[in-house]
């Protein structure tokens, strides 16, 4: 039994909650076969239904339609106990042909590593300059061709603690669940990473595959994980769920 406790909350209109309740087990094989042996999270997932409330010292990942339902339901930064909570847009996946189960995974994965939304690893390479990556596990693979399959249903891939570790070699471990990724930092297509450079004075950035170092892919989403990473933590706002 794991310390940590996760209730996927179906809160949206697009799926049913027998969608939802139907890709749980896949998360937590997830979770407890693929993630934990990597890096040590273990949590137990149960699933909640439109109609029911999470139980007491749960974490949340919500699957809503879009960020104006997330806002309009009172699903905000943190539980109502001040837990950690993910948001899962599943309308908007819908909407733009994108499999709403790799970003649950990506999110309920993101969420276990970095609950706080504020750890991050800073590379130095000499005395006068510097970068902290953000501790994202799904993002630098996060690209819907790169999921794999937990029977049915697609997951996303994710990178091993090693893909942090600036001092890895190129081939020398295993830097992503899927065995996709070949060195540190490396970012497969449609992935990205937020980056600080500790020298420019311009604050987070995204570091995409496609566009090179520092420039923006798109202004965060109200309620993304990168929206909060912005957000100075006090001004993080409590669920009111009716």
């Amino acid at each position: 039994m794991a310390d940590i406790k996760v209730a996927v909350i179906n809160a949206s209109t697009v799926l049913t909650d027998a969608q939802v309740q139907a890709v749980v087990p896949a998360l937590q094989t997830q979770v407890h076969s693929h993630f934990a042996p990597a890096w040590g999270i273990e949590a137990d997932l149960t699933f909640v239904p439109k109609t029911a409330k999470p139980a007491p010292g749960a974490w949340w990942p919500v699957i809503l339609d879009n960020s104006d339902q997330a806002g309009a339901l009172g699903y905000h930064d943190v539980t109502t106990e001040g837990l950690p909570l993910g948001k899962i847009f599943a309308g908007t996946d819908l909407q733009y042909g994108a499999q709403w189960t790799i970003t649950a995974s990506h999110e309920l994965l993101e969420m276990l590593a970095d609950p706080e939304i504020d750890l991050t690893v800073f590379v130095q390479p000499n005395a006068h300059t510097g970068t902290l990556y953000a501790y994202e596990v799904c993002d630098a693979c996060e690209a819907d061709t790169l999921g794999y399959k937990i029977n049915n249903t697609t997951v996303s891939d994710f990178v091993f603690p090693a893909w942090f570790e600036s001092f890895r070699k190129p081939g020398s471990t295993q830097f992503d669940y899927g065995k996709h990724i070949q060195k540190p930092f490396e970012l497969l297509p449609g992935g990205y990473i937020g980056v600080f450079d500790v020298r420019s004075g311009t604050g987070w950035h995204q570091l995409t595959a496609e566009q090179g170092p520092f420039s923006h892919k798109l202004r965060p989403r109200v309620g993304s994980r990168r929206e909060r990473r912005r957000t100075p933590r006090d001004e993080w706002r409590q669920s009111a769920v009716a």
